[in-house]
């Protein structure tokens, strides 16, 4: 029947014989079992016919027929789902296609149901209203330093064409001083654009222990000031920030508070407590708080005097105000800085209030 055998360790072992006993060309699946019986190894053969697979010929075709049929429904509902799914997608880049500068207030449909295609869609509108909101202070911004810079051009020429219809009549030193007046204001206002700038685009600055009542001395030695300044700066009060940009910060608020007291300025430099709790000033508060004797900023106007170009009422007059820009450089210096500026009640005048996080360092 067969000669083959188990190989050692095996017991048992399986092969498929064709011919010889079982006849020509049939087979038979032979397996091979060692056993021990009387002291001695024997090896048992035992055969079963070989089993083939037999289908009919047209069941395979008609399962094959069925299942390239299943796949090509599957496929195509699947096809069908995945635009159907992605309609609002393509909705959305068409609206964004569309869109312009001159166009922002447009905004992508934003399909009924829940999914991440509607929060896809929110998070564009939500990106959209930003984007419209930054132009819109852009164009503000563009359309007010225009016309601040184009009232002293305006002045110098005035007086340069007086100076030229009647040069008899012109007073060569006078005409000079109003000119140079114009030109002071006209560099002004382009130093603190260009502040405003810099403030915008995040530029960096050096960092320094300061001592902030020493600051506010240096600062109250280079000026003129037109009223009586009653500053109260004891040392040790250091902060740690940029000399230049917190010296800019703390002339623009002396100069506000010059500009609008009646006789006085009084300048308090304390450490104060962490303000309810609030993470920027763990290490503790430095303070610096200018009070004038003026007529003071009515309380639902307090927030608007550090918007960009803006002046109030009882100080519109370019002759008397800057071009309403000293506040908000200011504040966005106090920001940058991890501190606040803000306006505090006061029984006269007007009250600001700048807190710094106080510096551990000497």
């Amino acid at each position: 029947m067969a000669r083959f055998r188990p190989e050692a360790p095996q017991l048992r072992t399986v092969q498929e014989v064709c011919g010889g006993v079982f006849g020509a060309g049939r087979c038979r699946v032979v397996v091979a079992q060692r056993v021990y019986h009387d002291g001695q190894d024997w090896t048992v053969y035992s055969a079963a016919p070989v089993r083939t697979f037999d289908v009919a010929p047209g069941l395979v075709a008609g399962l094959a027929a069925g299942s390239a049929l299943v796949t090509a429904a599957v496929a195509y509902g699947a096809r069908r789902s995945v635009r159907r799914a992605l309609t609002p997608v393509k909705a959305i880049s068409a609206e964004l296609d569309e869109i312009n500068t001159s166009e922002l207030g447009r905004r992508v449909p934003v399909p009924a149901g829940r999914g991440e295609i509607y929060d896809l869609a929110q998070s564009v509108n939500y990106t959209l209203d930003r984007l419209e909101e930054t132009f819109e202070q852009q164009r503000r911004f563009t359309s007010d330093a225009s016309h601040e810079l184009r009232s002293p051009i305006t002045a110098i020429r005035a007086q340069v064409e007086d100076a030229l219809l009647a040069p008899e009549e012109t007073d060569v030193r006078e005409i000079g001083e109003a000119v140079l007046r114009s030109i002071d204001r006209l560099q002004a206002i382009a130093a603190d654009l260009l502040t405003l700038t810099r403030l915008d685009a995040g530029a960096p600055c050096e960092r320094e222990p300061l001592d902030l009542g020493r600051l506010v001395a240096d600062e109250l030695g280079h000026r003129r000031a037109v009223h009586t300044m009653v500053p109260r700066l004891p040392p040790g009060v250091t902060v740690r920030g940029d000399r230049i940009r917190l010296g800019r910060l703390i002339t623009n608020l002396l100069d506000n508070a010059d500009r609008h007291a009646a006789s006085s300025v009084s300048l308090e430099v304390r450490r104060d407590e962490s303000p309810d709790g609030d993470p920027r000033f763990l290490s503790g508060t430095a303070v610096l708080e200018v009070l004038d004797d003026g007529t003071g900023i009515p309380g639902d106007q307090r927030e608007r005097v550090f918007q960009r170009f803006t002046r109030l009422d009882t100080a519109r007059s370019r002759g008397a105000g800057g071009a309403g820009l000293g506040l908000p450089i200011a504040r966005q210096i106090a920001e940058s800085h991890g501190g606040s500026l803000t306006i505090i009640d006061s029984p006269r005048g007007a009250r600001f209030l700048l807190r710094l996080p106080l510096s551990r360092e000497p």
